[in-house]
């Protein structure tokens, strides 16, 4: 099936690593263009060597103010299609373990950046009459996940203002929607296979192998798999599908 994604330019934050890495890869498989946002530099420029000009890097933290600034003075004129929004969670920490300071920091890595971004990019989209935002959250925001009270709350929020902003900009040819995985094979599910290994007083390897039989499907999820959903949620294709939340998780969540 013909995508319609060939030439088309997007902008992916966290894009050297899990899933940010896996939906770069597989837009560049498609023919798009892409500027990949990611912390490491080292990193940034073995994808674009591996990929040449199709992909532009940005070295920067996205969930600070001036690196969207950054974004966009490098984005300039040109016009992106569509955002992936995605970066790394905040600790696994049950509620009395946390801080207010961990409030805080959470409310900034999950929720503040994420509407500064959208209210930068917004104005390009309407301009055009086109555009695709595509977040990344968490599964916990239909089914909470033991230790992520921080990630559950504010993925939460996120949840809420995706759907309002959607609501807000439904005729105007833009679609904000959320990928919600479960446990899948990237390197940030190790911070709960820690914590349950630490909580438990069991070895790494069995707290992984606990949470993977608690999965109904008894496997983590697959990042290149999970990212064929995210091209089609990023494409032309999906312009009557707004406002949702996809879970993919391999059966955890139970309700309806």
């Amino acid at each position: 099936m013909d995508l319609g994604l060939q030439g088309r330019l997007f902008i992916v934050s966290g894009a050297t690593s899990g899933f940010g890495l896996a939906i770069t890869n597989a837009l560049l498989a498609e023919g798009a263009k892409v500027i990949a946002v990611a912390r490491n530099k080292e990193k940034l420029l073995e994808l674009q060597a591996l990929t040449g000009r199709s992909v532009e890097i940005l070295s920067a933290d996205i969930t600070k103010s001036q690196s969207i600034d950054m974004l966009e003075k490098l984005v300039g004129r040109k016009q992106p299609d569509g955002i992936l929004v995605n970066a790394s969670g905040p600790p696994a920490k049950c509620f009395l373990e946390t801080t207010m300071d961990d409030w805080d920091q959470a409310y900034n890595q999950l929720l503040r950046w994420k509407v500064e971004l959208t209210r930068r990019f917004i104005p390009r989209f309407q301009n055009r009459g086109y555009g695709r935002f595509l977040f990344i959250e968490s599964s916990a925001v239909k089914q909470p996940i033991e230790n992520l009270v921080l990630s559950t709350s504010l993925r939460m929020s996120v949840t809420g203002f995706v759907k309002c902003v959607s609501q807000e900009n439904v005729d105007q040819g833009i679609t904000f929607n959320i990928l919600a995985p479960g446990y899948h094979d990237t390197p940030a599910i190790d911070r709960i296979i820690q914590k349950k290994s630490v909580t438990g007083s069991i070895s790494f390897d069995e707290a992984k192998k606990l949470i993977i039989q608690g999965i109904p499907m008894k496997k983590l999820g697959n990042t290149d798999d999970f990212s064929t959903l995210a091209l089609w949620l990023l494409s032309p294709r999906s312009e009557y599908v707004t406002g949702q939340v996809f879970v993919i998780d391999g059966g955890l969540v139970k309700s309806i």
